[in-house]
């Protein structure tokens, strides 16, 4: 039986065109994956599938059961959207409501469309949120989406999409942004539901590893058009389109290992930064005694979940914060007393850490001028060529470039001091992959042009395999593993490493089963 079935999908935003003929049957009970970079019309296809476009036009046909979706009255919507056809959107602070707690929205979803009593509601929400295994769930229900954390937000959602067992779920980029253990538990709970409740899913993202395990046909969009379609098996094996294979291309490959020379250049002994608290007698210990030497020349990778200290240790390595204890010297010299550029950093989020007023050539030539250069704007066009920019960019804002071309900016933005040694914090996690390929590319290139040092941290140990020759791994605060890449990859040595192993998504859909299957087992057991 087929339970979604579109037919020559149109949708235009004025003369722009988001998705342009596109086609596809789920059947009841299957799974669907859609993939393909920003701007493919991935989100957009998921809007239309519940009539949620107000400005845009919609042309084809949306047959679901026995309705027509392109052609349903708003009364016939209020019965589909959240009942018949539920959505897991992407940010689940933006989804769910600040000033009402969790309970309350899904019992409030659950009446709407049942008109139950609330107390059978209240039930249902309880019953909801222990099928996605909230811990103590009768307690967690009175709680504020901002008093859980990113991966129990998202389950939440989950749970209010199942609360009134609907036919179909919608799962837009649902894994983005989590810790790859979080993204690999949610996946590992989509697939649950589905199993066990039989409702179809939809799932989207930008990650070939994410639908990789958990789908049984992928369709593959770029700008609007579906390049290709068919079992996820046969399509992220033996893809036919040439884009499909690019975007396989740039899955992060192992690295071939270096000899790495020079001695230490960054040394810390001992650190440990806490933070202390108002309300706590304890303080948050975020760096608990960590003893770790940077080559000169080397690329040092950092992994671990948020939480375990990362950013943390980038900020002291790079004078950021000062220590609460324990030493942190470059060439032998107190970091926090170091004066010049010599230790830059590349921040996660660059929209947030380029000032929107300032053009794209004054940003980049600020540490110029601190410097004394009195003209920088032919340095800064250097720049700018290269870290694969043009010269044009230099009298941008930052709100008129895409995500991968302001990584670039704050990339030379790090180099224009012309530092030994650049702190890298997660500068791909939001990026697509073909772009997320781009940037570790260039980084590489920088670093083997310009002989620098890097510290590169990441919640992913798959793109630290391509860009890393060591790897630390940090947990709690503490470095609980150091070795070569490969070495930690292949060997893993402490539980928290393997975990984190297992829950790499990999777009090898044999290999995505496997793992899947093994943190089952570790579960059980």
């Amino acid at each position: 039986m087929t339970d979604l079935v579109v037919e020559d999908l149109r949708i235009r935003f004025g003369e722009t065109v988001a998705v342009d003929g596109l086609s596809f049957e789920l059947p009841a009970g299957g799974a669907l994956g859609i993939v393909g970079e920003s701007g493919s019309g991935k989100s957009a296809t998921a809007l239309a599938l519940l009539g949620l476009h107000t400005a845009a036009t919609v042309e084809g046909r949306i047959t679901f059961g026995a309705d027509d979706l392109t052609a349903l009255t708003e009364r016939r919507w209020r019965q589909v959207r959240g009942a018949e056809i539920a959505m897991v959107f992407q940010e689940p602070l933006t989804a769910l409501s600040p000033f009402h707690t969790i309970g309350d929205q899904i019992a409030e979803v659950y009446r709407l469309h049942t008109g139950s009593t609330r107390r059978a509601a209240r039930d249902r929400a309880v019953e909801v949120l222990r099928q996605v295994h909230i811990p103590d769930p009768a307690r967690r229900a009175a709680s504020y989406p901002h008093q859980f954390s990113g991966g129990m937000r998202q389950r939440a959602l989950i749970a209010m999409a199942l609360s009134c067992r609907p036919q179909l779920i919608v799962a837009d980029e649902p894994t983005t942004a989590l810790d790859v253990t979080v993204q690999a538990q949610i996946l590992d709970l989509l697939d649950e539901v589905r199993e066990t409740t039989g409702t179809s899913l939809l799932l989207i993202s930008h990650d070939l590893g994410v639908v990789a395990g958990s789908t049984d046909r992928v369709v593959v969009m770029r700008r609007g058009l579906a390049v290709e379609q068919g079992a996820t098996d046969a399509v992220l094996v033996a893809p036919q389109a040439a884009y499909t294979r690019e975007l396989l291309a740039a899955v992060p490959r192992a690295k071939p290992p270096r000899t790495i020379d020079g001695g230490p250049l960054l040394r810390l002994a001992g650190v440990r930064k806490h933070f202390r608290q108002r309300r706590r007698a304890e303080p948050v210990r975020a760096v608990d005694d960590v003893t770790l030497d940077v080559r000169a020349g080397e690329t040092l990778g950092i992994v671990g979940e948020s939480g375990t200290g990362k950013t943390t240790l980038a900020r002291l390595m790079t004078g950021l914060l000062s220590p609460s204890a324990g030493t942190i010297t470059l060439d032998g010299v107190d970091i926090t007393r170091r004066r010049g550029g010599s230790v830059q950093m590349v921040f996660q989020d660059p929209m947030s850490s380029l000032n929107p007023r300032r053009t794209i050539g004054e940003s980049i030539a600020d540490p110029l001028r601190l410097s004394g250069v009195r003209d920088p704007r032919p340095t800064v066009e250097d720049l700018l060529l290269r870290v694969g920019l043009t010269r044009a960019l230099y009298d941008r804002f930052p709100h008129q470039l895409s995500g991968g071309m302001r990584q670039r900016v704050g990339i030379a933005r790090a180099l224009a001091p012309r530092p030994r040694l650049i702190v890298c914090d997660e500068p791909v996690s939001s990026l697509d992959v073909t772009t997320q390929a781009q940037v570790l590319s260039l980084l590489e290139d920088l670093r083997a042009e310009f002989g620098l040092t890097m510290v590169f941290v990441s919640h992913d140990l798959a793109v630290l395999r391509q860009i890393a020759d060591r790897v630390a791994v940090l947990y709690e605060g503490r470095i609980v593993e150091l070795g070569d890449t490969a070495e930690v990859y292949d060997q893993p040595q402490h539980a928290y490493t393997k975990e984190l192993l297992a829950a790499v998504p990999v777009p090898d859909p044999a290999e995505a089963r496997r793992l899947r299957a093994l943190r089952r087992a570790q579960v059980t057991a």
